[in-house]
């Protein structure tokens, strides 16, 4: 699962039109029917803006809250598209206060520790991709929020993550020192990335080619390649429809990797690729 999320704080443009509370009270039904409740939220759209209030703690905040307001709030219908979903999301962060760490701090410490521990729904995922790394020098396309990069730097590879999103690449450059875990950042588009050929001895591409469109696809895999001194890891969800709240839109399965992975070949002569299947679809490509 990878959520494309501009990790802004509350009271940015990003959460204009969404208002997101959290209550310490005990939660009282609501009889109307503009309202809906679920079992950890109360939604309510009215005048052109979302009203969310929540019960969720401190220890809840990290990465597997995606699923959470995926089930209770975007698969009930309350949610309108990717915006919301992210606005919601990073104002159920924002508003969770304690007095421990500030709330993203203690949303990254949570998310690495359950991936890292094997607990969280993506930590075989992050497992996986540790695996197939080779070489010190990792360049990480699509980062989002950066626990891969983050991952590795903690095993002592020199890594770079990117992405597309500014406020996510500043997020993970200040909170990378708080952990004790050093990474470089970089701001850019996956098929478009200001570095010199071979600049790393792997790079990866975890559950990012489902975000774009067909051709960006195949420029990122490219790119991916020239980047690369030695492999490239790419991964891919397998879903029979594309998470829209997520910012989904491609669908793969084996086949359709295989087909990118032989057209790969074609256009590089000597590049060695594979497809294998592992919580997702995965295609790695060799000198």
């Amino acid at each position: 699962m990878t959520v494309s999320m501009t990790a802004q704080p509350a009271g940015s443009d990003h959460l204009a039109r969404v208002r997101v509370t959290r209550r310490v009270e005990p939660h009282r039904h609501h009889v109307d029917r503009t309202t809906l409740c679920t079992s950890r939220f109360c939604a309510t759209r009215s005048d052109g803006r979302l009203e969310i209030e929540h019960d969720l703690r401190p220890d809840e905040m990290s990465d597997e809250l995606a699923l959470l307001v995926a089930a209770e709030l975007d698969d009930t219908g309350i949610l309108d598209g990717q915006d919301e979903f992210e606005a919601v999301f990073t104002g159920i962060v924002a508003s969770t206060e304690d007095m421990s760490a500030p709330p993203w701090l203690r949303f990254y410490r949570n998310s690495v520790t359950r991936l890292e521990h094997g607990v969280a729904a993506f930590a075989p995922v992050h497992e996986h991709a540790a695996s197939l790394v080779s070489g010190s020098q990792i360049v990480d396309l699509g980062s989002c929020f950066g626990f891969f990069p983050l991952r590795l730097a903690d095993s002592g590879f020199e890594v770079l993550a990117t992405d597309l999103s500014a406020p996510t690449m500043n997020l993970l450059s200040r909170i990378g020192p708080l952990l004790q875990r050093p990474l470089t950042t970089l701001c850019c588009d996956a098929a478009h990335v200001p570095l010199t050929t071979g600049f790393a001895d792997t790079v990866t591409v975890l559950h990012l080619l489902e975000h774009l469109t067909t051709d960006a696809i195949h420029a990122v895999a490219t790119e991916a390649l020239r980047l690369a001194r030695h492999r490239v890891v790419i991964a891919v969800p397998y879903e029979d429809v594309p998470r829209a709240c997520y910012g989904h839109l491609q669908r793969f399965d084996t086949a359709r990797l295989r087909r990118l992975g032989d057209r790969l070949r074609t256009e590089h002569p000597g590049l060695r690729g594979a497809v294998h299947e592992f919580h997702g679809g995965w295609l790695i490509l060799d000198r």
